[in-house]
């Protein structure tokens, strides 16, 4: 029988907690759901009044991989939800607000990924984000060493940059900005990832073209735009093992020598919070937010 919890309130059906998502470690869905329910402190408020898109993989890294961006069928009618507009016409999706909502998607088994505007003002970036995306050999080392050029090119223009893993292979730049139309979010993010191609050819490259990124840092300024989104800061990845896409300090990105040195898991996570708190939290506050030049 499948348990029923109590979430603030709200009653959630939990399945399979018994079943291992992530076979290299013996992770287990009970334990993923423990995940979320002990760093939902430092998850929620990066989720908060964004639409959500799902990557779902019931089944772990392994089994059927696929992206939910509608809300899905037989979602709780106390789960908020929003129409937001969408190239081929309006859609409704998932907003994650609180913790019982949380609970009910993290037993879907999902990445979760979010735009970089609110649902309030769709299309206007109040985030600016670099993903740092490694062609072998390169990795995230060389991604580290991108992220600090790109981390003091942005502070020439006023603008604070905060870092964490992609939970895969690289590394996100993120900034808060005083809310911006998604294209100049974007035409700004591209025109600093073609200076970066420019100071560093042999380890940057602006294009996505696969031919081209072999030992490079693919600096993806593309995510920007309003259509696009990104792994929220905390999410589990569906990876060989439970990968967080995790904050880190400048420090550690200064320091890094070797990939395994910013390869977080999911227990890792909860010591890190308790030592640093939100690595990111100032992404959340209208103080930090800087302006486009």
């Amino acid at each position: 029988m499948t348990p029923i919890t109590e979430v603030e309130g709200r009653r959630l059906a939990l399945s399979n907690l018994e079943k291992v998502l992530y076979p290299a470690t013996g992770f287990t869905k009970g334990e993923l759901l423990h995940y979320y329910a002990t760093t939902a402190e430092v998850l929620l408020p990066h989720l908060r009044d964004r639409p959500v898109s799902f990557l779902r993989y019931p089944d772990g890294p392994d089994g059927q991989v696929f992206f939910t961006k509608n809300v899905p069928p037989g979602t709780p009618d106390w789960v908020t939800t929003a129409e937001v507009p969408r190239s081929e016409g309006p859609a409704r999706m998932v907003l994650v607000q609180d913790l019982a909502s949380l609970m009910w998607a993290a037993n879907l088994v999902t990445e979760f990924h979010t735009h970089q505007w609110v649902v309030d003002a769709p299309g206007e970036a109040d985030r600016l984000v670099f993903d740092l995306d490694p062609g072998a050999p390169a990795s995230i080392v060389e991604c580290c060493e991108v992220a600090l050029w790109l981390r003091e090119r942005l502070a020439a223009d006023g603008i604070d940059a905060y870092a964490k893993t992609a939970g895969s292979k690289g590394l996100h730049l993120l900034a808060a900005l005083r809310p911006v139309s998604s294209d100049a979010a974007s035409e700004y993010a591209k025109q600093l990832a073609v200076e970066a191609e420019k100071a560093m050819p042999r380890l940057v490259v602006h294009r996505m073209t696969r031919s081209l990124r072999p030992g490079k840092v693919f600096v993806d300024w593309s995510q920007n735009a309003a259509r696009k989104t990104t792994a929220t800061p905390y999410t589990l990845r569906a990876r060989a093992r439970p990968f967080v896409s995790a904050p880190v300090t400048w420090g550690e990105v200064e320091e890094c020598g070797a990939p395994e040195q910013l390869a977080f898991q999911a227990p890792d996570i909860a010591p890190r919070v308790q030592d640093y708190g939100d690595l990111l939290a100032p992404l959340l506050g209208a103080d930090a937010a800087g302006s486009l030049p």
